[in-house]
């Protein structure tokens, strides 16, 4: 199976952060959820790459190899074991690039101090995400007189949320509390833009970035709403519809069988479709990014950056 070196490639003068990459054999998107029940409309896709990257590729050609719930890989939709597995299957898969739809940091208005102190805030926040949300609404006030503020990448990439607001929090904080805190400090994972010192090109890690498949869409030119059912009802045909033009915009980028082409229109909230979105729009946002830029930024190492 060919490996994605191409990154190493796509750059003509090289600097510490860009000629530091692993070389990846597998490319993970991750469709998160932060219900009680979140083995139920959390999916993951994990595609290869099915030739070599060229000088300036950004878009290799994959093949969708699995699409499943979480549920279905964890063995429960419980939320505590969906999350428990999800940090698990990260901590050990090696030499995979993890694309997760769900905000990795919190805005520096709330002064939550740098990434690692957010993730203590939130483990030690006695609550739940709602009240969390509520807390951070009204320290939002305090500091800026404001009831939300959004983080820059959540401006520059048009994301629909902020990343506390009410239909977002739960995300941010099961996302944040049982994905990311676990994985901070474990020697196989570098979570971006967060740890650039810990890459080596000799080594196995996995690499973990935000996504957003809403922002991919919008960069793409394609349909970004109306693409999901809600209540878990069938698709209607306004967003079958919605569907094939995705999926006619994807035909390019990825190889996809007629089963999971079948799955991917049938699924009634689009989070299937969303988890092979994550994938392939995360690998296009690190693949073209300035790394030397964002690595000595002075916001993203502190509230993340979305990669789309």
């Amino acid at each position: 199976m060919p490996i994605l070196t191409g990154f190493l490639s796509l750059v003509n003068a090289p600097n510490r952060f860009e000629t530091r990459f692993p070389p990846f054999k597998t490319v993970v998107g991750v469709d998160f959820s932060g219900a009680a029940q979140a083995g139920k409309t959390a999916w993951c896709a994990e595609l290869s790459c099915t030739r070599r990257l060229k000088p300036g590729h950004t878009t290799p050609k994959f093949r969708l190899d699995s699409l499943n719930r979480l549920g279905k890989l964890a063995g429960s939709d419980d939320r505590d074991q969906v999350l428990a597995y999800l940090v698990d299957r990260i901590s050990s898969q090696e030499q995979t690039f993890w694309s997760c739809d769900f905000p990795f940091g919190l805005p520096i208005e709330l002064g939550l101090g740098r990434w690692k102190q957010q993730l203590a805030y939130l483990n030690q926040f006695d609550g739940t995400a709602k009240e969390l949300g509520r807390a951070l609404v009204r320290r939002t006030q305090q500091r800026v007189g404001a009831l939300h503020v959004r983080r820059r990448t959540d401006r520059e990439t048009q994301t629909p949320f902020d990343c506390y607001h009410y239909r977002i929090i739960y995300q941010t904080f099961h996302g944040m509390r049982d994905v990311l805190l676990p994985l901070a400090d474990h020697p196989h994972v570098c979570v971006l833009p967060f740890q650039y010192g810990r890459l080596d090109p000799d080594s196995t890690l996995a690499v973990m970035v935000e996504a957003c498949p809403a922002s991919t869409l919008k960069r793409w030119g394609l349909p970004h709403q109306r693409y999901k059912q809600s209540g878990g009802r069938p698709p209607e045909p306004i967003h079958r519809s919605q569907r094939r033009k995705i999926l006619s915009g994807l035909r390019p980028l990825v190889d996809i069988s007629e089963h999971r082409r079948r799955v991917l229109m049938n699924d009634p909230g689009g989070d299937a479709l969303d988890a092979v979105l994550a994938a392939v729009g995360g690998w296009q946002g690190f693949a073209r990014a300035d790394h030397g830029a964002v690595a000595t930024d002075d916001r993203y190492p502190i509230e993340g950056r979305v990669f789309c």
